[in-house]
């Protein structure tokens, strides 16, 4: 399979995931930004309690000097290379303001502003490459070889890359699907979760369709090959999430949109604060004080620390209480949102099959349980999803089950065994009923229809060729699914829009309970894509709450992607923006107000910043200000907008934004 995926980095480490397929993952070391943030912090760490404690500058000096040059000669540079562009950033300015500080004595206050820029561009690495590692690891989803029927009848074990349009291969059960083609022959089922998101396995025939990298299950199939390797799904969805990344808008924080304008006015300011009082005959020494003090207090660190304390303290509550923000340029983005999409199986549902209703007909004689424990009983040998849930809900009545005998299963139709010497048969209704038309059968059908029209999946059961009763099953609704429904509905003024691989009955019929009506189903990776890019178009800003492989294109399309942890494939984990570690829903709202509530503590705090500010300023420029009084100034502005964004770690402030 061929892609755009650079080679794995020297540094980069693979772990074995339940599945067998490797899963890369760069080890943050590896990663030269993060080295030399560490190097600057342990430095800083190292210095900060000597001077603390009284020791000789001799001591603390150099180590605070091994810090400057640690984690400012990388941004340091950075800011010189954007230079020759004619761009003046605010990394250059921050290690300007951290080298003036030290020139003045402030040599602590500099070097933190240093270790801080370190740490966040070490992040911003890691992100990045974390990201990287899921794409690569996605290509691990297709198998790396196939078997290929020859015209002959021989077999080969060929690379995937090798298949061309019109092969024949052969799947066997449990193995992945080698290439997207069509069933020749053979029946099976097949779990395209990962494709389509649907939470049980789908029966393949002749002529289906299937899915490079999907599951087969317990039959065998022949399948004819109709694209090449690097035109799959699977290829699809890594090119899809790499654009959607590269493509989409650069994103900055509120102050960093100014930040061309501020780092120039003040580089400006500074040198005629130096310069002109030179002009009309002023001491150089004073000249010189005079410019320090004025850079001192009109550098952005008040201003920086206006923006990231609300941010963090937002990142760090929520955090908390179980929602992963990747970084404060997503907390200030969270509270952008006007619009959500929201995946069905494994977000807005459980993405688990679970045992519904339990229906034995009239006349069996059986009731609800013993028509479970015959179910459960000739299931139990079983692998099947469905099985599981049938023999988890006999467990859950605490029912016990007797040995099942002669087990057997037949792809696409069910299993069959021997129960206390009766032959239990449970599976589709269609193929077990047959065209049969007696009274039991006839009933049998007309029950399966009604759970089939209600969204759920009907299971048949029969005892020695006769229908005794149907077991419905669906993907459990969250508890919580409603409730956050209703308040996305009430923040964004809109309600969500659900977007899902699933048919277009079962999401239907969830999203009428939750209260959605636009409703797209049937959906690809690529059409998600199109979806949220509709949206977007029509001027909105679009969330996208998703937990599968098959939303990972959507995820990084989106204006703020947020995953569902507990059960969320990799790829969609690491290109999503956020992630709700413990699959609460209802945090997902909860977040978007505390992220409202922090870009208004960021306004309040820049008010208070360029309040500071700006009277320091006028007083160096129009009178005589102390250095020693501008830097307490400057300092006291720090803490006080650094004090007030720190309201958001309070329990108090999770509440309000929950309710």
């Amino acid at each position: 399979m061929t892609s755009t995926v650079t080679p794995a980095p020297p540094g980069r480490a693979t772990s074995s995931r339940d599945d067998g397929a490797p899963r890369r993952r760069t080890r943050v070391l590896a990663l030269p930004e993060a080295r030399w943030a560490a190097a600057a912090t342990v430095f800083f760490l190292l210095a900060l309690p000597l001077q603390l404690a009284g020791a000789p500058a001799w001591t603390w000096g150099p180590l605070y000097a091994v810090t400057y040059v640690a984690g400012g000669w990388e941004p340091g540079w950075a800011g010189l290379q954007a230079l020759r562009e004619k761009t003046l950033d605010v990394d250059l300015l921050m290690v300007v303001a951290a080298l003036g500080a030290a020139s003045i004595g402030q040599v602590m206050d500099g070097a933190l502003l240093i270790v801080i820029f370190a740490t966040s561009g070490a992040l911003e690495a890691l992100a990045t490459a974390r990201t990287a590692d899921s794409v690569r690891g996605l290509l691990d989803l297709a198998p790396a070889t196939a078997t290929r029927l020859d015209a002959d009848g021989s077999e080969a074990t060929v690379a995937v890359e090798k298949l061309s349009v019109g092969d024949t291969i052969l799947v066997r059960p449990g193995e992945r699907i080698g290439g997207d083609g069509r069933v020749l022959d053979g029946t099976s089922d097949v779990d395209q979760a990962t494709i389509t998101g649907e939470p049980l396995p789908v029966v393949k025939e002749r002529g289906d369709e299937v899915f490079a990298g999907t599951l087969n299950g317990t039959g065998a199939l022949r399948v004819r090959v109709d694209r090449d390797a690097s035109d799959t799904v699977v290829a699809r969805i890594v090119r899809m999430v790499e654009e959607a990344s590269e493509t989409k808008a650069p994103t900055q924080l509120f102050i960093e949109k100014v930040e061309q304008r501020y780092s120039l006015g003040m580089v400006v300011a500074t040198l005629a604060v130096f310069l002109v009082p030179l002009a009309f005959g002023a001491d150089l020494t004073d000249a010189l004080l005079r410019a320090m003090t004025f850079m001192i207090v009109a550098s952005p660190c008040a201003v920086v620390l206006a923006t990231m304390p609300p941010l963090l303290s937002a990142i760090a509550n929520a955090g908390r209480h179980g929602v992963l923000v990747k970084s404060a340029v997503v907390m200030e983005r969270l509270g952008q949102v006007d619009a959500v999409a929201l995946d069905k199986t494994g977000t807005l549902t459980e993405g688990t099959p679970r045992v519904t209703d339990v229906r034995p007909l009239a006349g069996s004689g059986l009731d609800e349980g013993e028509l479970l424990v015959l179910a459960a009983a000739a299931e139990h040998p079983s692998e099947h999803p469905l099985a599981r849930s049938v023999v988890d809900a006999a467990r859950e009545r605490g029912l016990a089950l007797p040995v099942a005998e002669d087990f057997g299963s037949t792809p696409g139709v069910g299993v069959t065994a021997t129960v206390d010497g009766r032959v239990v048969a449970v599976g589709a209704p269609a193929r077990l009923l047959g065209g049969a038309t007696d009274a039991d059968s006839a009933r049998a059908a007309v029950l399966a229809g009604d759970l089939e029209d209600g969204g759920r999946t009907a299971v048949l059961v029969t005892v020695d060729g006769t229908p005794v009763g149907v077991l419905g099953i669906a993907d459990r609704l969250r508890p919580d699914a409603t409730a956050t429904v209703t308040s996305l509905t009430s923040l964004t003024g809109t309600a969500p829009v659900l977007l899902t691989g699933d048919n277009p009955r079962a999401a239907a019929r969830l999203a009428d309970e939750v209260g959605i009506e636009d409703v797209r189903a049937g959906l690809l990776p690529q059409h998600k894509v199109s979806a949220v890019r509709e949206l977007e178009d029509s001027g909105r800003k679009v969330m996208v709450v998703g937990d599968g492989v098959n939303d990972a294109p959507a995820l990084a399309a989106a204006h703020t992607g947020i995953a569902m942890g507990r059960a969320g494939s990799d790829l969609a984990l690491e290109t999503a923006d956020a992630v709700i570690v413990r699959d609460e829903l209802a945090t997902v709202p909860a977040v978007i107000a505390l992220s409202r509530r922090a870009r208004r503590l960021v306004v309040q705090n820049l008010v208070i910043a360029g309040v500071f500010i700006t009277g320091l300023v006028i007083w160096d420029l129009a009178g005589n200000l102390p250095l020693p009084l501008g830097v307490a100034g400057h300092e006291g502005s720090t803490v006080i907008v650094g004090l007030n964004g720190l309201r958001l770690l309070r329990e108090a402030a999770w509440k309000r934004a929950a309710e």
